[in-house]
């Protein structure tokens, strides 16, 4: 099995060193690029299965960069950045990015939020080789073809919209999707709010969630958004955060 290839973008010498020599010493191939226009020479040329990108380029901001890899590539982008607002974040996730990390960050912390992308890129993979009308997620059935879904075998009934919202959160399964995205793929455009949306999340767990208060398949991203998890025999495989 072929080693994952890792694009890490960072102008700071010492966390770029401090990034690479994890990735080497957990068996990982990289590149590194130490500007926005490199990184994108090296998305290209590299194809990698993951970026690692700090939007504090000199020469670039990093969401510019986010924009431009996306319109060729769905390659995962893990963001690694010292700004902390909520605005930074929903602005890199709005982009395309896939995660994000604020500095100063816990090199565990970073490894699981790689192993999350890189399964998300093998399950994508995986996709793409058998016939996607049906999406497998633990005890999840959606059955795209039928528009129906089933929970341990059972079959529930959602609403148009609960539906809608769930098949939007599958088909980006491991990623987080921002409020704004989300309303905008449901409704068609910000008319509805945030608070409407949270009904329906609410709603949507409570069918398909054991416990909703703690729940394994759709995570919540505070301020942000929300993710659904990639769910093994019930159990949860995805990082919280």
């Amino acid at each position: 099995m072929n080693k994952p290839l890792i694009l890490v973008v960072e102008d700071d010498k010492a966390i770029r060193k401090l990034i690479t020599t994890t990735l080497e010493t957990q068996g990982y191939l990289y590149h590194a690029a130490e500007t926005g226009e490199a990184s994108i020479f090296e998305a290209v040329s590299k194809q990698p299965d993951v970026i690692i990108l700090d939007l504090g380029l000199p020469d670039m901001d990093g969401v510019d960069i986010i924009r431009k890899v996306r319109t060729w590539s769905n390659t995962p982008i893990i963001v690694v950045s010292a700004r902390s607002e909520d605005k930074d974040k929903i602005d890199a996730l709005d982009a395309g990015a896939d995660d994000y990390l604020t500095k100063p960050f816990s090199v565990d912390e970073l490894l699981a939020r790689l192993r999350v992308s890189l399964r998300r890129v093998r399950y994508d993979s995986e996709k793409l080789r058998r016939n996607a009308t049906v999406f497998l997620n633990g005890e999840l059935k959606i059955d795209y073809a039928a528009g129906s879904v089933f929970m341990g075998g059972k079959e529930i009934h959602l609403t148009p919209i609960e539906y809608k919202l769930l098949c939007l959160l599958a088909k980006n399964v491991g990623k987080v999707l921002t409020h704004n995205f989300i309303l905008h793929e449901i409704w068609g455009d910000y008319s509805s709010d945030v608070s409407a949306l949270r009904v329906f999340m609410a709603t949507l767990r409570k069918k398909i969630e054991k416990s909703p208060s703690r729940p394994e398949y759709i995570q919540t991203h505070i301020g942000i958004g929300y993710r659904m998890l990639r769910v093994n025999d019930g159990n949860k495989q995805g990082e919280q955060e």
